[in-house]
């Protein structure tokens, strides 16, 4: 975890994202206070698509047959 300070932090602001958004942690201060914690955005997760995969998937045409191992408990 890096603590910085608020005028520190703004003349190497761009260096602190790359810092950020390679994991590490980042807190700038204010009057030897913690004010702010600079993390990366997690992706936003899309909405389901029904029908997306279509023609992708493929099923054979015994997948409901019965197992040949199974054939005597039938």
């Amino acid at each position: 975890m890096t603590q910085i300070t608020l005028a520190e932090a703004s003349q190497h602001l761009s260096d602190l994202i790359d810092a950020a958004l390679e994991g590490e942690e980042i807190i700038i201060i204010k009057d030897n206070q913690p004010v702010v914690k600079l993390t990366p955005v997690l992706p936003i997760k899309r909405c389901r698509q029904p029908g997306s995969a279509k023609g992708l998937i493929t099923i054979s045409d015994d997948f409901d047959e019965p197992l040949e191992d199974f054939r005597n408990y039938m």
